[in-house]
């Protein structure tokens, strides 16, 4: 238990589940806040470097509120780190949809004419839905209630059947290194957002990615859409035999790019070869 991306300690306070496996002054079993703004980062410490993103509506286990940080973990993968406490709230209603447009808005009110306040919502945001008026869905929000057109919501219970296509929804998506939204993303962010679309665990980095995705495919095998290449400290997705989509620096962006020039040019740049190929099971 080294890794302190996956450590749900930080020596002052630990989660209840590690008694007996790590030293801490005192062992909680935390209480469940969620994300109240559009992108919220861990940190790894307080001030401190973002690691990943966490969207509006996801979960985090509070484990220690000080000085307006709070240390915890996110639900969706156990990721752990520092937030800001004013980004999280209690939950006020258990989330029942999730946004599948690349980003929408919710409204003041049920007319996209609206002048008043709105609030921007990613791919991936959990939403809770209390009723319908038209072709809006009426949603939970710091504000009161919000409006969000129903077409950019799936049920939260419903999951994809290609995460190749959710990915694509975030072409031109600018690179942000530790990024997971619509906002910005990185290479690790956009193979989460695809994955957890369709109902597949996945951790949030790269090299946890390579280590507990898939199975690995040997270097002569026919590649396929929905496969991830590695490199080290990136990963791409197949989108067919030729073709790559990742986030990635070159473009500063997400973008598709042919195979055999990425792997090329990622080699020349001294990133080194392909050094893993997976191969998911999707849910369908």
């Amino acid at each position: 238990m080294t890794d302190r991306r996956r450590l749900h300690s930080n020596g002052r306070v630990a989660d209840a589940g590690l008694l007996g496996q790590v030293e801490a002054e005192l062992f909680v079993e935390g209480d469940d806040r969620q994300v109240i703004v559009p992108v919220t980062p861990i940190l790894s410490r307080p001030d401190g470097k973002r690691e990943r993103e966490l969207v509006f509506g996801e979960g985090v286990r509070l484990l220690e509120e000080r000085d307006g940080w709070v240390f915890g973990y996110a639900l969706r993968d156990g990721y752990a780190g520092y937030l800001a406490a004013g980004d999280l709230a209690v939950p006020k209603g258990p989330p029942n949809h999730v946004v599948q447009a690349r980003m929408t808005h919710a409204l003041g009110e049920p007319d996209f004419k609206a002048q008043t306040e709105h609030l921007i919502l990613s791919l991936g945001a959990w939403v809770s839905v209390t009723g319908t008026e038209g072709r809006w869905a009426e949603i939970f929000a710091p504000e009161g209630r919000m409006y969000v057109p129903a077409t950019h919501l799936r049920v939260a219970s419903a999951v994809e059947p290609d995460p190749v296509r959710v990915a694509e929804r975030l072409i031109g998506t600018p690179y942000v290194w530790g990024g997971n939204s619509a906002l910005g993303i990185d290479c690790s962010g956009l193979v989460q957002a695809g994955c957890l679309a369709c109902g597949m665990a996945c951790p949030g980095d790269s090299d946890m990615q390579e280590a507990e995705l898939g199975e690995a495919l040997p270097e002569d095998a026919a590649l396929r859409r929905g496969d991830l290449l590695f490199w080290k400290g990136h990963v791409a997705w197949v989108v067919d035999p030729e073709t790559l989509l990742h986030a990635n620096a070159h473009h500063m962006a997400v973008a598709y790019e042919p195979m055999a020039e990425a792997i090329a040019r990622i080699e020349a740049q001294g990133d080194g070869p392909v050094r893993a190929r997976k191969r998911l099971e999707t849910k369908t």
